[in-house]
This record gives C-alpha cells, structure tokens and sequence, in this order.
C-alpha cells in the first residue's frame, strides 16, 4: 500500500508525506446512539501521540479511493493526520438500514468516540465530496466541539433542492443512487452489469413510482419517499435541511464545486450564506462533473491546506483568495473577492431565422415545435451525475425537431462571462402542464456546438396562465457559469422542453409525479419580436464587447 500512496500521491500532486509509518485497523465497531455497529478503519500515524483527525463518512466503501475511502485516509495519515473512514448506517457492514435523518446523530457519536481515544488530540477535521458532504454538514448540525475544520465538495445543505432542480424531478441522479446501493449489497459482479442493463429501461419506466424495482427487482424505499413527498415545504424533508446552521457554523470551510455539476447553484447559496454570516470560508469552482477525478484532486489538495491552517495551525503556504475559478474554454484561473463577481447584464435577443444578437427583435412570427413525452428529448451532457454528463457535441440534439436554435454570427472579438445566466423568453403552450430546458452553448469554427450551462423549468396550471393563446413570460435560471467564448466563436442558446432522464419529462397531464403514466403531447410556442423580447441574459465583466 505505501508504494500505491506513493504513486497516487504523485499522480495527484499531493505534498510530500511526512510518514510512510501508517498503522491501519480494521473493521472497527464504533457504536452509534442506539449501538448499531458502524464498521470503521483506522489509519494511524506513526510515530504514536496526539494528533488532529480527519473524519470520512461514507456509504461507498472503505477500501481503493473511490468514494473517499481507504486510500484517501492513508493520504492523510501520511501527512500528519490519524483518519478515520467509517461506512454509513446499512452500507458495507455497518449495522441497520440506511436512514438519513440519523446520519447527525450517526456522526456524533462516531465525533465523540474519536475524542475518547489516546491517539486523538480532541481536535476533527471532515473530508469528502457529494454524500460525504452531507455527513459532514449533518455532524456539524449536532455543534460538535471537537470539529475545527471541513472540506465540503459537490453538496448542497438543502437536501430537496438536490433532487427537484427547477421543480422537476432529477430522475437519473435518484434513481441510480437507489440502484447503486441495492447492487452494492449484493456484492455482484454479475448482479451490477445486470442491473446496469435493468437501470436503462427502467428510467423510461413509468409510473415513476416503480421504476425502482424495475431497475433493482426489489421496492426501494427511500426512493419512493422522495417521489411521495415532492411538494416543497414537505416536512419529510426538514430534518436534513441544514440551511439553518450555516450562518454561525463557526467552523472553517473550504469549498469545492464544478461548473458541470448538479449541486452548483446550491453550493453558491450555501457559499453566501456562510459569508453573509462572517464565517471562515473559500470556494474554489472548476470545469469539472459531479465524479470528476479533477474534483477529487482539486479538494483533496485544498483540504491538506485548508487542514494544515485549522488543525494544525500552520501558517498559510501563500495567500489565498476567498473565491478562485477556473474560466472555461481556455480563458484560465481567476481569483475573486467574493461570488458573484460584479458584471453587467448584457442580453442576446432571439431573432427571426435562428439568429441571436443584442438589438431588439423586430415584428416577426414565432417559432413552434411540438414536445412528445412519449419520445422525450434526451440529455446529451450536462449537469447529470453519471458517464452522460460534462461538456458534449449538441449537433446531433440540435438536429431535432422538438429542438430549437439561436445563434450569433462569429464572434468579432472574445466575449467572456462569469456568474448568474438566465434566459427570460415569452413562452406559450397547449398544455397547462409542461417543461421550458434553456441551454447556452459554444459553437466553434467546425460547428461543433459544445454546451456551458442550462437549465429547466416546469410550469403547472398553478404558476402560469397556460394556453395557446398567451405568451408569458418565464425565467429560466441556468446554472451559474464562468466562459470565454473565442473571436470567430458564435453564442448559442437551444430552446427545448426537457432533458431526459436526468430531468423525469413532464407527461403534460397534471397527474402525481409518482402515478402519472399518461402522456399529452404540447404544442409550444416561442415568441420574439418588439412586445415580447424573448433573451439570453448573461454577465459579462469589464467593458463592454460587441458581438460581429
């Protein structure tokens, strides 16, 4: 195992260790509130004595370094630190069944345990990305003295959010979860490329309701608590809603987000509010997926940082900016005072003939196109958390007729744009029910038409005066973005009205998202012209550059 560390170590870029002396224990029953076993390995740093600990909880394994696990505590321990990687509540041995509203209570005593140990010097430090992020915030909600310092990556404290963007329902992002975890239990090679073939057909399973047991053969219940509790304010949701904490945390944390991932506009909220609230905290956003390896290499590096000032009081090797970024196609690395940075809003106007640019539109006819559910439009990239996420070729979606596009002319100079984007469009539909998807893409020179950032909304007969004869105007917010789009480059928005499977498509028929099974076809309608001045809005810092 040293010789691995040593060679992943490198690979990662991680500073040198001080120690390759790493004591390692074993499937270690720490006992929760109610004694449930949690199976836990140790990773101890030698030579012996007192010395912080980095806490990993996670329900992915205990071993490699997938998920934050075995491999990721010899990191530390490498470097200074004794770690603890603890499987969660019905995951890889630990006792009971998955339960999320016990993840605090699960943290805490595992927290208290550590600081009961001879090894430990009653100071904590948590690591990891995406549901590590959620144990980390459900400890820090139960005030742990002990906890001096985290490392929070591609979460967001307000669970719901997570799995509602935009009031629709990220049915890939939930319904592989569920699938991971069953096939995780039954510790089947066989078993996993089975399901995995399962899990294909049953995101276009419908009801909703019981795509679990056709992707896992078995009800799943979490999963279905989710769909059965979909309205917000649904108190189900309360006790992992961890917004109320953040404003005097007062604990140091470090922050790590993707441009490409689903938790981005939540990790921006949670960002501010820990800021509005004085409290210790940086953010750092890259070109990254939900499961990138660049993720986990940017927050393991900014982690042995950011621990080495909180728990081991080390001076900070260089100065540091609360907010960096890294400007997608190829404008570089950008530090900020603060998110977002100040910008002026510049809106491209759609135009007739697919054309985009910044004067008003002038009087001209909409444009149609009819959206099926029975053959929704699919996801080609994007903000999902699985292989089909990240940056993509959008021709071959373009290319369809439930796809509309707008686009400038080449780019006289390079435009580039950081924070907040949304797309405010007069909209019409048959249906009282239905999806507006944005999408803002990069055309290069070739045509290959990559995108930078989207997002959905979904309307019902209680947001909007729907019918065909109405143009309302909607606001569909994108994710956050920081872009440089190239001289000779063109901007592109799409205009669509879904994204499946990551976002579940709208049957049009006002059922119970759980229940519904019965599909309506929408005729929808886009209008552009001087009363209804349908555009993209995006910021632009510095002056301003006109488009050729």
């Amino acid at each position: 195992m040293p010789l691995v560390s040593r060679a992943f170590g490198a690979l990662l870029g991680l500073p040198p260790a001080e120690t390759r002396n790493v004591e390692v224990r074993r499937d270690v029953a720490v006992p929760a509130l109610d004694g449930t076993p949690l199976l836990t390995d140790l990773y101890l740093a030698r030579p012996d004595g007192p010395r912080p600990t980095i806490l990993i909880r996670t329900p992915y394994g205990r071993r490699g370094i997938a998920g934050g696990g075995g491999l990721t505590g010899r990191f530390f321990a490498e470097r200074g630190y004794h770690s603890v990687v603890q499987s969660t509540r019905g995951t890889h041995g630990s006792g009971g069944e998955i339960e999320f509203d016990r993840e605090a209570g699960d943290g805490r005593a595992t927290a208290d345990w550590i600081a009961g140990q001879a090894w430990s010097n009653g100071e904590l430090g948590t690591f990891g990305a995406s549901y590590l992020s959620f144990t980390q915030l459900a400890l820090a909600s139960t005030r742990p003295p002990q906890l001096k310092a985290m490392s929070l990556a591609v979460w967001g404290a307000e669970r719901r959010a997570g799995y509602f963007p935009g009031g629709s329902f990220a049915l890939d992002r939930a319904l592989t979860w569920a699938y991971g975890v069953v096939v995780q239990r039954e510790q089947s090679r066989l078993a996993m490329l089975r399901g995995r073939r399962a899990l294909r057909d049953a995101l276009g399973h419908l009801p909703l309701l019981e795509a679990d047991v056709a992707a896992t053969g078995q009800p799943v219940g979490f999963y279905r608590d989710w769909l059965e509790h979909s309205g917000p304010g649904d108190p189900y949701w309360a006790a992992t809603d961890f917004r109320p904490i953040l404003a005097d945390l007062g604990v140091p944390v470090t922050m790590t987000a993707g441009w490409y991932d689903t938790f981005l506009p939540l990790m921006l909220a949670d960002y501010r509010a820990l800021r509005d609230g004085g409290q210790q905290v940086r953010l750092h956003i890259g070109p990254w997926r939900h499961a990138s390896p660049g993720l986990f290499r940017a927050s393991l590096r900014d982690a042995l940082e950011w621990f080495g000032v909180y728990l081991r009081h080390q001076p900070p090797p260089q100065p540091r900016p609360p907010v960096s970024i890294e400007v997608m196609g190829g404008g570089g690395r950008r530090a900020l005072p603060d998110w977002p940075p100040p910008a002026a809003t510049r809106r491209w106007h759609l135009q007739p003939g697919g054309a985009l640019s910044e004067p008003p539109p002038p009087a001209c006819e909409p444009d149609l196109y009819r959206y099926d559910p029975a053959e929704p439009t699919p996801a080609a990239g994007g903000t999902s958390t699985g292989p089909n996420s990240g940056p993509r070729d959008n021709r071959e979606l373009e290319a369809r007729p439930d796809v509309l596009t707008y686009s400038t002319g080449p780019l006289a100079a390079a435009v580039e744009i950081t924070g907040p984007v949304r797309a405010e469009l007069y909209v019409s539909s048959s249906l009282a029910d239905t999806d507006f998807f944005a999408r803002l893409c990069d055309v290069g020179p070739k045509g290959r038409s990559v995108n930078v950032t989207d997002g959905l909304i979904r309307l019902t007969a209680n947001s909007w005066p729907a019918g065909p004869d109405a143009a309302n105007p909607v606001v569909v917010d994108l994710w956050p973005a920081a872009h440089r789009f190239a001289a000779g480059h063109r901007i592109r928005l799409q205009v669509s009205s879904g994204a499946h499977p990551r976002f579940a498509r709208n049957l049009g028929s006002g059922e119970p998202l759980a229940t519904a099974t019965s599909g309506r076809v929408a005729e929808q309608t886009v209008h552009h012209d001087p009363a209804r001045p349908s555009a993209i809005v995006l910021p632009v810092p510095g002056p301003a550059i006109e488009p050729g």
